[in-house]
């Protein structure tokens, strides 16, 4: 019996520690919190607050800015002029006019030597500029790479697009280069595939190696959801892979990227899709249309948006406005279903759908930001 027990506690300790996601919504001019099942389960007095990330979220008290944890207490007393979101576990704050980073503890990170200019931590690293270069600062506060580069994108998976002038290569969170600053364009990295362009050819690189993909005139970038992305042949669009094949003829006027196994593709000024052997799945007739979603539906536009299955059923009336919504820390989110809830907009107001068409807690908010993970 005790054994049980034991059992018991340990699984309810693990549904505490389980993720909990809430999202920020604006009621009668009130900031408060909610979860995936429409619980209101943190109710403030704020008039300007954002969504929690590491575990945190940003809210203003009497023109000063602090930090509050899921329970809605503050983590970090309101005190800065100026803060932005947490990541990597540092955020940005702005103190009299001063710059500086501090932790989730509220303790200010120490630097050796203050930057020109202070940039947010992304993927673990922040840019770090001195004079006219820049490198890159570890969350210790210690350099991780010597201001090297005029110009370094924000970090994706890891990596960065990096430039000394015209020509464009990629480095990692180490400062180390993976693709030297030799190509007149490169994609964002992606695990799935990097497109670059040198001189007038557009190729993609394997093995770090660049490698012409025959006729392409452009080429955009992969996707997390595919190894396939489309490209630019002549006036039209098809699609190749990661090796630089074309697998789908090149007859689009217009695409987006595959996603659980389906493109939206324009022929004719009207939007169907395709499947990954480029077979149509769905007919051309939609206004506009998006990505599909794991939970198997799309988002499909007349005058208004609904979300049709993958057999082109319109299982969600054409109804909603919709959007990403807002996210300092969400770079891959899309418009339509994430984890089985939508952020829509009607003349109600902003709200969420479940894949059955369901308003969350038959409620509508003056604002409603996307559901994150509060740890």
């Amino acid at each position: 019996m005790k054994n049980i027990s034991l059992l018991l506690v340990f699984s309810f300790v693990l549904l505490q520690t389980a993720a909990q996601e809430l999202a920020l919504v604006v009621d009668d001019g009130k900031v408060a919190y909610i979860d995936t099942s429409g619980k209101q389960v943190i109710q403030t007095d704020f008039k300007k607050a954002a969504s929690f990330s590491n575990g945190l979220a940003a809210a203003q008290e009497e023109k000063k800015w602090g930090f509050i944890d899921s329970s809605g207490k503050w983590a970090i007393e309101p005190q800065y002029d100026r803060v932005n979101a947490f990541d990597s576990g540092l955020a940005l704050v702005s103190k009299d006019d001063q710059w500086s980073y501090i932790k989730t503890s509220g303790e200010v990170l120490t630097l050796a030597e203050s930057p020109d200019k202070y940039y947010d931590f992304n993927d673990g690293v922040a840019l770090y500029r001195k004079g006219e270069k820049i490198g890159l600062l570890g969350t210790d506060g210690k350099l991780i790479l010597e201001p090297t580069y005029k110009t370094i994108k924000n970090f994706w998976d890891g990596h960065a697009k990096i430039s000394n002038g015209e020509l464009w290569g990629l480095i990692n969170a180490k400062g180390e280069i993976v693709i030297p600053a030799e190509y007149e364009e490169v994609g964002t990295y992606n695990k799935n595939g990097i497109w670059g362009r040198k001189g007038n050819d557009y190729g993609v690189f394997i093995n770090w190696k660049f490698t012409p993909v025959p006729d392409a005139t452009k080429i955009w970038d992969f996707k997390h959801t595919s190894d396939l992305t489309y490209a630019q042949k002549g006036e039209k669009i098809g699609f190749i892979n990661n090796q630089g094949q074309w697998v789908i003829e090149a007859s689009f006027d217009k695409a987006r990227a595959f996603s659980n196994g389906f493109a939206p593709v324009m022929k004719d000024k009207k939007w169907g899709y395709i499947d990954e052997k480029g077979a149509q799945i769905v007919d051309f007739q939609y206004k506009d249309a998006e990505t599909f979603s794991s939970d198997g539906l799309a988002p499909v536009k007349e005058k208004l948006w609904g979300f049709v299955d993958t057999t082109g059923k319109l299982v969600i009336p054409m109804e909603y406005d919709i959007s990403v919504g807002f996210s300092f820390f969400q770079k891959n989110a899309e418009k339509g279903f994430i984890n089985g809830l939508a952020r829509v907009k009607t003349k109600k107001g902003w709200g969420y759908i479940n894949t059955k068409g369901e308003v969350l807690g038959d409620k509508w908010y003056k604002n409603a930001e996307l559901f994150t993970d509060v740890k």
